[in-house]
């Protein structure tokens, strides 16, 4: 019997996830690798120390025989993952499951990382919301009596699951006195509850995963693939995983990752905020040069970001892997004129993405699926990927990487304000339980949250001046949250919210996650 204290409150239905096997397995999975995970989290605080000191991110020199090797590819695509031109996004509530999986869309990123709160009841209802979504027994009545419930005959997403960052943990579990990883509960009940569920209807477990830094982190979780899929005696390679590319370090390592879990992968994603977020976090004290302008003014288009996204497409292709883009977070509005301009801006996008080759991209809501098949449906036609484009003539170098001086746009007040408010916007609702929120006709998760306050601790402490020439100051800042948040809503309680905003934006000790202390204050 494993030593696995449950110590959440109790949660309706909690005994169909937490069951003997599940527990069984969170406690292999830490006990072989949590020693592990903490190590690579060092390793992280090392680098990061290396580079505010002034070393570069490079490709690494003794991994570049595996560059260099042209014969290695990753598994074959597996059923369900070959056409993902439109792949939605979102948490594991009830209704957003049903409306996910009835979108239209290819696949469905079961979110249980950055637009769900890592609230006990939530880390559960999840895993049960996924549970009935495959026995197709999920409903929903809202407080006004309207009823979801999936098509009977519809086509339905493929889920892709999405485990919390290794640097998250789960404090309701704790196996042997020790606080268990987020990432490898999720990962785990997952696999106990569905893995043989989606097997049997000809699917499989698969999953996304996020905020890795390096092929070692890729090279952990794919013992954690094998030590799961012979602890449910599944075969080996069953599990297909499509890795975020969404930190600085990883956009230097895309292949190495490709070929830690070359048996398991399907897949790399150019995760835009959660990037940008990471090259602020890793330059924020290197000077003018590192600098970015407003978050909203940064393009895909900006030379750093266009190096990126073409050295993605190219690692994939080279590797048989898909490519998957960024995300459009658009919701539709009431406003026509609003709807006319946006779906201008993410068809656009879009053509542009799938022009370049990748084999889908992200939505956030159900009413932007059609947008998004329609422009990639222009480019692959009845193909269902285009991964025979290996785009042998792009060259990509570290410098191109690191062009962060090349990005066009200013620092503004406007930006300033809007960081300020969406993040005290989206930490309100964080903290209340929601992680997906509404905000400016934007989809938010918590990596705005994240670029938006390390964005305004960068202009603090490297002395940016805004385009009206005033100076970005701590006191600034606190005299404008005063003013953004006296413009919202009267009934709503934000102090907590704009005090944890404010500490983390100016203290002169940098936070590496905003959501550490975020969930040491959730129940």
């Amino acid at each position: 019997m494993s030593e696995v204290i449950v110590a959440g409150y109790p949660v309706p239905r909690s005994e169909e996830i937490l069951t003997q096997q599940a527990l069984d397995l969170i406690a292999l999975l830490h006990r072989q690798l949590n020693p592990r995970r903490l190590e690579l989290l060092a390793a992280r605080k090392v680098r990061m120390q290396q580079i505010a000191d002034g070393a570069d991110f490079d490709f690494l020199p003794h991994t570049k025989s595996i560059r260099d090797d042209k014969s290695w590819r990753v598994a074959p695509a597996a059923p369900g993952l070959d056409d993902r031109r439109v792949e939605i996004t979102g948490p594991t509530e009830r209704k957003m499951t049903i409306n996910a999986l009835n979108s239209g869309a290819k696949v469905w990123l079961a979110d249980l990382e950055d637009s769900n709160t890592p609230l006990w009841e939530n880390v559960i209802n999840g895993q049960i919301n996924l549970l009935d979504a495959i026995n197709r027994t999920i409903d929903f009545t809202n407080e006004a009596g309207k009823k979801y419930s999936l098509r009977p005959d519809a086509e339905l997403a493929t889920i892709v699951v999405r485990p919390r960052g290794f640097h998250l943990p789960e404090k309701h579990i704790v196996v042997d006195g020790e606080i268990t990883s987020g990432s490898f509960v999720d990962f785990a009940l997952y696999m106990v509850t569905s893995a043989k569920l989606q097997i049997a209807r000809g699917s499989g477990p698969y999953f996304y995963l996020a905020k890795m830094e390096s092929h070692l982190e890729a090279r952990m979780w794919n013992d954690a693939f094998n030590l799961a899929q012979d602890f449910l005696e599944i075969p080996r390679g069953t599990i297909r995983a499509t890795m975020l590319i969404e930190t600085f370090p990883a956009a230097f390592e895309m292949e190495e990752i490709l070929f830690e879990l070359k048996e398991h992968a399907a897949g790399l994603n150019a995760g835009r905020w959660d990037y940008l977020f990471s090259v602020i976090k890793n330059y924020r004290m290197r000077g003018a040069d590192f600098v970015l302008p407003d978050r909203n003014s940064v393009a895909m288009t900006a030379p750093f970001m266009r190096a990126y996204t073409e050295l993605l497409v190219k690692t994939c292709h080279s590797r048989g892997a898909h490519a998957i883009g960024g995300m459009a977070a658009f919701i539709p509005s009431s406003d026509p004129a609003i709807n006319a301009t946006a779906f201008d801006k993410v068809a656009t996008d879009k053509t542009r993405e799938a022009t370049d080759g990748f084999d889908g991209s992200w939505v956030a809501h159900p009413g932007m699926v059609e947008l998004c098949r329609e422009q990639f449906t222009k480019v692959l036609g009845d193909r269902p990927n285009q991964k025979e484009i290996t785009k042998s003539d792009v060259i990509v170098m570290a410098k191109d990487l690191l062009n962060i001086k090349a990005t066009p746009g200013s620092v503004t007040e406007a930006g300033l304000r809007n960081n300020i408010s969406v993040a005290i916007q989206y930490l309100e609702r964080w903290l209340a339980g929601t992680g997906a929120v509404a905000i400016f006709n934007l989809m938010e998760d918590a990596a705005t949250a994240e670029i938006s306050r390390s964005q305004i601790w960068q202009w603090i402490h490297n002395n940016v001046t805004l385009e009206n020439g005033q100076l970005v100051t701590a006191e600034l800042v606190k005299e404008l949250a005063k003013q953004e948040v006296a413009k919202l809503c009267a009934d709503t309680d934000y102090s907590k919210a704009a005090a944890m905003f404010i500490e983390t934006s100016v203290d002169d000790n940098y936070l590496e996650f905003l959501t550490l202390p975020a969930y040491e204050v959730m129940a």
